[in-house]
């Protein structure tokens, strides 16, 4: 088994119903093992099995962040 890969998020989140979105959201996701959101500094930081891709997961914040009208962009 390989180890788990980190993946950080900016996310225009302003409250904890912003921060549940992209945790229900991210926890659909196949392969995401664990979702830490921190609300004052727009911080997401989601681990994952190794065969998932950044891409994907950036592809569903987005998603999200459109239609909440919030800014969404990968950090690392």
């Amino acid at each position: 088994m390989s180890a788990p890969k980190t993946t950080t998020f900016h996310v225009g989140m302003t409250c904890d119903g912003c921060a549940n979105a992209v945790k229900r959201i991210l926890g659909k996701m196949e392969g995401v093992t664990a979702i830490d959101t921190n609300v004052p500094e727009k911080k997401v930081v989601v681990q994952t099995e190794d065969h998932v891709q950044a891409t994907d997961l950036l592809t569903a914040l987005a998603k999200w962040g459109e239609a909440a009208g919030k800014e969404v962009k990968m950090l690392a």
